[in-house]
């Protein structure tokens, strides 16, 4: 039988990382019994053998002392930009009572409502909730999915080259965003980076969302992107799925017909959409 050779000997970051994943004890103890270097839980190695002549004597136990944990370059930045962001997005207390005021308010009453809502946390970063513009009794609306930096900066939906776009469109088959057309976004508020919303966001925001189109009656809605067009009929399917087709919105008791197409911010990334977002158009001036 092979007898166990010597305790191994381990500089102080072994020792330390052998402490962090909690084996040090049964690694670098002795066997007490044998005293003959086999590795055991009962007490530490001894490199000195002690004279057989003299009796053990007592030493006290010095305290444990925890080495500190190396630090990790920006592992703290990380975790306190984490706890950041999910305070952000963190909704703010449930209001009972908020759906059955939005569900009886005004358009001018709605419009105060979104300006100092706290339903999500996206208020705290915002600069100012954008509510929408447009016609009051407009033939079309068209719906986007949420403001971006400009539209945050100045209070309107689709501002800046998206605007743009959308405006060029809208002339293409007659139309204007002063006369004809009431512009919307599903969310109010712009998320942080302009990334995509959450569906508590989307939750948080639907009902003013409805109530605009119960108030304005629109003939027709055009919606433009992925997250508008699920969030408004109620499907998680592809924005490619959805376009190139009628389907109908039932709001205020009324069947809407409603043209899925595509964003004008993918249109300005991926111009050889621009032929299908024409169809789209077409189709729904044709209703």
């Amino acid at each position: 039988m092979m007898s166990a050779g010597p305790a191994p000997r381990v500089n102080p970051l072994q020792r330390l990382w052998l402490r962090e994943i909690g084996i040090e004890k049964t690694w670098l103890r002795q066997d007490a019994s044998s005293g003959s270097g086999k590795v055991s839980a009962t007490r530490p190695a001894n490199t000195q053998p002690a004279a057989a002549a003299t009796p053990p004597q007592a030493v006290p136990a010095a305290p444990a002392t925890r080495m500190p944990r190396p630090a990790i370059p920006g592992l703290a930045a990380a975790a306190g930009a984490a706890a950041a962001g999910a305070a952000a997005a963190a909704p703010r207390e449930a209001d009972p009572d908020r759906a059955a005021r939005v569900s009886h308010a005004d358009l001018e009453t709605l419009r105060g409502m979104v300006s100092g809502c706290e339903a999500c946390g996206l208020c705290r970063g915002r600069r100012q909730a954008v509510f929408g513009m447009g016609a009051l009794a407009p033939r079309w609306m068209v719906v986007g999915e949420a403001p971006g930096e400009q539209e945050d900066r100045q209070g309107l939906p689709f501002v800046g080259r998206s605007g743009q776009l959308l405006d060029a469109m809208l002339a293409a088959v007659g139309m204007n965003r002063q006369d004809d057309v009431f512009i919307a976004n599903v969310i109010k508020c712009r998320p942080p980076g302009n990334r995509n919303p959450t569906p508590e966001e989307i939750a948080a925001c639907r009902p003013y969302l409805m109530r605009q189109i119960e108030l304005l009656k629109p003939e027709r809605i055009l919606v433009l992107g992925r997250f508008a067009a699920q969030t408004l009929l109620d499907t998680d399917a592809t924005i490619g799925s959805l376009r190139g087709r009628v389907h109908i919105l039932r709001a205020g008791g009324r069947d809407i017909p409603l043209v899925v197409s595509y964003h004008p911010a993918y249109l300005l990334r991926s111009p050889s959409e621009k032929a299908r977002s024409w169809q789209d158009l077409r189709l729904a001036a044709r209703l």
